[in-house]
């Protein structure tokens, strides 16, 4: 194997380290920091020596005027760097532009504490404690306030013209509002594309639900580009059909079938629930309408339904959000019996707000979960392994509706 190459002269680094303390080379008063601050400078200079070199300045007789100097934070360090001033003050560097204090690097670092579920106040410390950088609460916000601007441009983001199944579902997160710590819904949105590949839709923040909220959570996603929905996998979420159905009336409307089975259970004791669970098993395995009526129907009028009439009301209440789960195959059923892929996703949110307790405010909720949905999202590549069986089905129902973009 050939040896890697030594982008640095030895002979330099040995000059640099010559009576140096080991202890303290990397630290930001020993070796490291100088660099930071000889480097920044150079570059500073630089950008003065271009700025000067312009055939205006030259014209006006703009010259250098001296420095001042400034304390910035780097991502491991806060060092003095001299910033160069000219004669008529229209220098304007590019490194550390004016009115900031933080070189590149330092704010993703924020951004990503802060993503990491970290309060201000525990960014604020542990950078003090790891890097000896003392900066504010108020300077954290700053920083992490520029991430808005990036979920504004992320929520009105072009859209794809046909999603093959989309998943709505809400988190709950406590956010104070007028004085008051109240308990939000978070909704989130997942997209499947034709070709199997997911991508968060949205995420709106309400108090809140119902048709006219919906309505224009829908509107919006049309807005954007979307044309057609071919299935929508919902919660009972209230006001979602009626909604839906306005802005894309030809979609199929799919309860999750798992939070029917989480409902079910609810009413019976823990020993009781693996039982139950087995008698239902009949209801949503069945391989038609007919047959799934039939058998919800015995299960009414046996020992479980008698015990537990709520469950088969709930069941039936919501019926006309699950028969169209029977008129697919296996292959596409398993793709939308669940809305456990939009749950993985709060369930990483959670544990990013569970030590925060409260948000001061909307804006500050966004901010957090848009960072963590960001982080999961880079990780989808790829499809499910089990959507390329499922395609054909899709392409077979939905026919010319099913769009798949190579």
């Amino acid at each position: 194997m050939a040896k890697k190459r030594e982008t640095i002269d030895p002979a330099l680094l040995d000059e640099l380290l010559a009576g140096r303390d080991p202890k303290t080379v990397l630290s930001s008063q020993g070796l490291l920091g100088e660099l930071q601050k000889a480097l920044a400078e150079r570059i500073l200079n630089a950008e003065m020596d271009q700025h000067l070199e312009a055939p205006e300045e030259q014209e006006a007789g703009n010259h250098r005027n001296g420095t001042s100097t400034k304390t910035v934070l780097t991502d491991s360090s806060a060092i003095d760097v001299a910033i160069p001033r000219d004669r008529h003050a229209r220098f304007e560097p590019a490194l550390i532009a004016k009115y900031r204090r933080r070189l590149p690097g330092f704010d993703q670092k924020v951004i990503a504490l802060y993503a990491r579920g970290m309060s201000t106040r525990d960014i604020q410390s542990h950078l003090r404690e790891l890097y000896g950088v003392e900066i504010s609460p108020e300077l954290v916000s700053a920083v992490t306030d520029a991430v808005l601007d990036e979920v504004t441009q992320w929520q009105n983001r072009p859209l794809e013209r046909v999603y093959a199944i989309v998943f709505f579902d809400a988190l709950r997160v406590k956010i104070r509002d007028e004085g008051t710590v109240k308990n939000k819904a978070v909704y989130l949105a997942i997209g499947q594309r034709c070709s199997g590949h997911k991508e968060i839709l949205g995420l709106w923040i309400e108090q809140t639900e119902g048709a006219k909220f919906w309505l224009r959570v829908m509107t919006e996603l049309k807005n954007r580009g979307t044309e057609d929905i071919l299935i929508a996998v919902v919660d009972g979420l209230k006001g979602f059909p009626e909604a839906i159905t306005a802005v894309f009336p030809q979609t199929e409307v799919q309860t999750c079938i798992v939070h029917l089975l989480r409902y079910s259970m609810h009413f019976a004791s823990w020993k009781e629930r693996q039982p139950l669970a087995r008698a239902l098993k009949p209801v949503y395995q069945a391989a038609t309408v007919e047959e799934a009526h039939q058998r919800l129907q015995e299960f009414s009028e046996g020992s479980w339904g008698q015990k537990y009439p709520m469950i088969t009301q709930s069941w039936q209440r919501n019926w006309e959000q699950v028969i169209p789960f029977f008129a697919f195959p296996t292959e596409v059923r398993r793709m939308i019996y669940t809305t456990n892929a939009i749950e993985s996703l709060h369930s990483q949110v959670r544990k990013a707000v569970r030590g925060r307790g409260h948000f001061p405010s909307d804006d500050s909720a966004t901010k957090l979960i848009w960072l963590v949905l960001r982080n999961i999202q880079e990780k989808w590549i790829r499809p499910p392994v089990a959507w390329h069986k499922a395609m054909s089905q899709f392409a077979i129902h939905f026919q010319d509706r099913f769009v798949v973009n190579i």
